[in-house]
């Protein structure tokens, strides 16, 4: 035993076994469970812990409930992009390089595709290593919601050209169909 003053009162005889034992449990108990000795500061921490646990548990349950209102919109949103695919043609001979995550990706698509997403009508969208064909509208929307999925979108940028004044090659204009 740690304690030589319970030594003691054993030997005596002034105590048994089974009343150190019960004496050890109930001290561990008081400690764990702060018996309340009256004190006002005691109350008040007691307070102070159940508010910041009410507190924490409402603000787990509202990113929870989130959480999951997102994960229905993102699940809506895969079901409604695969159900609005573009398929390209079997034969389609052109190849569309588009940048994903530092990647390049390419899908083969027909004239008229290519012309559609050069043109702002179409968009790629990648998801679980598949690439999308969508409608332009479509791929806006994914691209607010979540947009690291989206592997080509047309924007008005794109399209605008920036000419240095001292450029030698101002007078020669670069197709956007040009393939490399």
């Amino acid at each position: 035993m740690a304690n030589p003053f319970q030594e003691q009162l054993l030997k005596a005889g002034l105590v048994s076994k089974q009343k150190v034992k019960d004496t050890k449990t109930q001290k561990r108990r008081d400690r764990k469970a702060k018996v309340d000795d009256g004190s006002e500061a005691l109350k008040q921490e007691i307070a102070a812990k159940k508010q910041a646990q009410i507190d924490k548990d409402k603000q787990l349950n509202e990113q929870r409930f989130a959480e999951a209102s997102e994960k229905g919109l993102v699940r809506g949103l895969v079901t409604e992009f695969k159900k609005f695919a573009i398929t390209a043609p079997k034969d389609a001979e052109i190849k569309f390089n588009f940048t994903f995550e530092n990647k390049i990706y390419s899908i083969y698509v027909d004239d008229k595709m290519q012309s559609e997403l050069l043109n702002g009508h179409l968009g790629i969208v990648r998801h679980e290593e598949q690439s999308y064909l969508v409608p332009h509208k479509l791929a806006e929307r994914i691209n607010l919601l979540v947009p690291a999925w989206i592997g080509y979108l047309w924007t008005q940028e794109d399209n605008t050209q920036v000419v240095e004044e001292d450029d030698p090659y101002a007078d020669y204009v670069i197709p956007d169909d040009l393939m490399w």
